[in-house]
């Protein structure tokens, strides 16, 4: 068993037309303290992940950023993703944060870095940007029983991802599900759609009573949909924290 390395992770795209692209996303991560709007300035880009890819952004990362952050925080994402634990990490880490959450995604989520995304109370998809959602992967080498042992732990890994995008959605787990499997790629318009983000930045008045309405009517279906969950469709627990799994 190990980890895919940086570039057996960008092969294990179904869709290759952006991976030059990708590949070219240099790792920027600073807080800026913005004492006149009252809230903390996040820069995540590049890969999502620890040392072992030296232009990553660890779940430690922001950890360590958190700690010394209070209030409300505004984040400028731009990733291909990573590893996909450290994006439940990150994810997690969000939601128990005490503030306002805002995440602008400024050019991709990809991945990893759209599992993180979903801890946003507020998500602005910038004019052109994408959020993409597919199959976690891993490498592994040994027995028919230990490959089936580890698809067993990929499906698991993916009903946990799944629980934190059903957070946002709007469509049935199943739909989600399937989206998962196919590899999917969002644009601004269709993740308002879909219930994964609130806003895109809109040029004027008209553009953005139209976009806020139909944010308004995103959050109105998901909440339509959680409430037809019955117990036993209730979420399962996110899996433990392992290095060994890219999403």
């Amino acid at each position: 068993m190990r980890r895919l390395t940086k570039q057996e992770y960008f092969k294990s795209f179904k869709n290759q037309a952006y991976v030059e692209q990708l590949q070219r996303v240099e790792r920027k991560f600073e807080t800026i303290r913005n004492e006149s709007a009252g809230y903390t300035e996040l820069t995540i880009y590049g890969l999502i992940g620890d040392s072992y890819w030296e232009d990553s952004v660890s779940a430690l990362d922001i950890d360590n950023a958190l700690k010394s952050i209070t209030g409300d925080i505004v984040i400028h994402l731009n990733s291909p993703g990573g590893d996909a634990f450290d994006g439940i990490t990150i994810y997690n880490r969000l939601k128990k944060h005490d503030g306002k959450v805002t995440v602008n995604v400024d050019g991709w989520a990809c991945s990893a870095a759209s599992v993180l995304a979903m801890a946003a109370d507020e998500l602005v998809m910038g004019l052109g940007s994408m959020i993409m959602i597919h199959e976690a992967s891993s490498i592994v080498w040994g027995t028919k029983t230990e490959m089936r042992k580890e698809a067993d732990v990929l499906d698991e890994l993916e009903e946990g991802i799944i629980d934190i995008y059903m957070t946002k959605a709007n469509v049935s787990r199943e739909e989600i599900r399937s989206a998962v499997d196919a590899e999917t790629w969002y644009g601004a318009q269709k993740a308002i759609d879909i219930g994964f983000a609130t806003s895109t930045v809109a040029t004027d008045g008209k553009d953005k009573e139209i976009t806020q309405l139909r944010a308004q009517l995103a959050s109105m279906k998901n909440e339509i949909q959680q409430l037809k969950v019955t117990p036993k469709d209730e979420p399962k627990p996110a899996a433990a924290a392992a290095p060994r799994f890219i999403f």
